[in-house]
């Protein structure tokens, strides 16, 4: 938790966001993804300050229960000072006890925003869905629950100006926003109305942009000109050069001798492989996407 700190901007865990994406993907399946087609909705997890401190943790701890679909799990919820904005204890359940930051006691409208995050190791734990290392693990439940319809939450805790900061989670500002706008696209949804953060609105922009540009990478159709002509450049060269860097497609000969190239999905990262011989339509095992491609 950036508590009146410094705040990290840009994208440096890009690559593990990606993976956690494709990770979710298959572990859950396409038709799980599916059930989480609606977010949590603010009126779901509004915190008042007339209302009982306890009482209304626990309300909306069950909330977020009942939107991951752990019916059997209880949470009980306490505050405590600590360095980090929560922790759960990850027991084989159905109870897990969770400690939130005593700076919740007061900033009661984040307490949905932690909560989400801890709920979501539950849910990961019960999946037996982890990535190693706590870094990585924890960009991993940044991911999935932002994927699955709560991290608007976390985003939306995010508030910075000359004086002050506050930040949740291991993702960056610019991260949660792409996160958010792979999810928007896959699922039609529009977080951005929910948002009471200025700083949240700029933070999904600039994620939707890299989302989209996601969308427009060769050999996709939709690749723009210059994108295009590299990759025929690429295409020309695939036996003599090795890959370029921050190229995300690649050439290889199949058991025919015969050019085809891979390239990651543009919504789920899973990488598709299909011949290079002009225009192509893929669709991904994965996530179900159709993809046109000019190979």
């Amino acid at each position: 938790m950036a508590n009146d700190g410094p705040v990290e901007h840009g994208y440096p865990h890009l690559e593990t966001v990606r993976a956690a994406i494709t990770a979710l993907y298959r572990r859950l399946s396409y038709d799980t993804v599916q059930t989480f087609a609606t977010s949590v909705v603010p009126a779901d997890v509004a915190f008042c300050d007339t209302d009982d401190l306890h009482l209304g943790a626990q309300r909306v701890a069950h909330e977020l229960v009942r939107h991951y679909r752990l019916p059997d799990a209880r949470l009980i919820v306490g505050f405590r000072e600590m360095r980090h904005a929560a922790n759960v204890e990850l027991t084989a359940g159905p109870e897990y006890f969770v400690e939130l930051n005593d700076r919740f006691r007061t900033h009661r409208r984040d307490i949905g925003a932690a909560l989400a995050h801890e709920v979501m190791h539950v849910y990961l734990h019960r999946l037996d869905l982890s990535f190693p290392g706590v870094r990585d693990n924890e960009i991993l439940t940044d991911t999935a629950t932002t994927y699955l319809g709560a991290g608007w939450l976390l985003l939306d805790a995010y508030r910075e100006d000359g004086a002050s900061s506050q930040k949740l989670g291991y993702l960056t500002p610019e991260e949660f926003g792409y996160v958010l706008a792979k999810r928007a696209l896959f699922f039609g949804e529009d977080p951005s109305v929910w948002f009471t953060s200025a700083q949240a609105y700029t933070a999904y922009g600039k994620g939707m942009e890299l989302a989209r540009r996601d969308e427009r990478q060769p050999p996709l159709t939709a690749a723009g000109w210059a994108g295009r002509r590299r990759y025929a450049r690429d295409r020309r060269h695939a036996s003599a050069d090795p890959p370029r860097q921050g190229v995300r497609y690649a050439f290889s000969p199949d058991g025919d001798g015969r050019l085809r190239v891979s390239f990651p999905c543009p919504t789920c990262h899973q990488r598709i492989r299909v011949p290079v011989r002009g225009r192509v339509r893929a669709r991904c095992a994965l996530c179900r996407s159709m993809l046109e491609c000019d190979t």
